[in-house]
């Protein structure tokens, strides 16, 4: 009261419902998560709004839970990967399984912990960002974590240390994935393997790898529901005839050009001027290395898988 009248100031626990959404919006997670959500009841409830957990990106999070080493980067240690798992699991209780799109951290470990929790938390999960290192997983906590993403329509993956393991587990539980993103070597092996598990594929981005020029050959001539195929910047290797030595090489085969011609988007770049093309691979000496590969993991001339 003010002068013995009732204060017409509203208390901020009264705030509209939308209102608050729109702020928190503005927020980052880690502010959400440690701070407003813990305010008071209509304020937690805010933050368990489904517009405000569409996407959960952990790839920006800045705390002291995680130690993001500076440049040229190196691997963030275990502490930061339990730190992340925390975190994580935080945020998806929050959402109350309304995440669509899950980017993982790029520098940070991840483990069945990590993939399990986030799966059991992500019921209605559409697009999957996986992270550089997460050759923890074992076979079991794949096929864990996947038998409860059924609805899984696009996904990202740095490196694969078990590829076979992963495609089997998309074949048998993820019906409807049709967009793909690989960073690692692309062989013949890998494309069949691919063909048999995920045949319904549409959007497939190679940029930036080393791709057998075999297995480019059995992409175009087995994925009849391919539209969209991304190849720049990558590097080819030819295995000769006597299996004893092989070639590299960065200008398209014209028979490969002309298969091309059948999508809708046939993306290369082989040219002398792009700065992509020009660096070695393998380049461990590059100050910039990590930064170059978390880059290639971030962009992609395919918008949808953008991110």
């Amino acid at each position: 009261m003010r002068n013995g009248r009732p204060s017409s100031a509203r208390s901020w626990s009264n705030m509209d419902h939308d209102i608050l959404v729109r702020i928190f919006m503005t927020l980052n997670v880690m502010d959400v998560i440690s701070s407003v959500s813990l305010v008071c009841s209509s304020w937690h409830t805010a933050c368990c709004d489904p517009i405000l957990w569409k996407t959960l990106d952990l790839s920006t999070l800045k705390t002291d839970a995680i130690y993001i080493p500076p440049e040229p980067y190196t691997w963030a240690d275990e502490e930061s990967s339990e730190g992340l798992l925390k975190i994580m699991k935080s945020a998806l209780n929050l959402s109350r399984g309304s995440v669509t799109c899950l980017v993982f951290n790029y520098l940070i470990s991840i483990s069945d912990a990590h993939l399990v929790s986030a799966a059991e938390r992500t019921p209605n999960l559409k697009r999957l960002i996986l992270p550089a290192t997460w050759n923890e997983f074992t076979e079991k906590g794949v096929f864990e974590a996947f038998k409860m993403w059924k609805g899984l329509e696009s996904l990202t993956v740095p490196y694969l240390s078990a590829p076979f393991d992963v495609m089997e587990a998309i074949g048998t539980f993820c019906k409807n994935l049709t967009e793909l993103k690989l960073l690692c070597f692309f062989n013949l092996d890998f494309a069949i393997a691919l063909s048999k598990n995920a045949p319904k594929l549409k959007v497939l981005s190679l940029r930036g790898t080393m791709v057998h020029n075999k297995a480019l050959d059995y992409i175009l001539d087995n994925f009849e529901h391919l539209e969209v195929l991304n190849i720049s910047h990558c590097l080819f290797k030819h295995i000769n005839d006597s299996a004893v030595c092989f070639t590299l090489y960065r200008d398209l085969d014209r028979s490969i050009g002309k298969k091309g011609l059948r999508l809708k988007e046939f993306l290369t770049c082989q040219k002398d001027s792009c700065i992509l093309c020009k660096r070695k691979p393998y380049d461990e000496l590059s100050i910039n290395w990590c930064e170059f590969q978390q880059r290639r993991w971030k962009d992609d001339e395919v918008s949808s898988l953008e991110h």
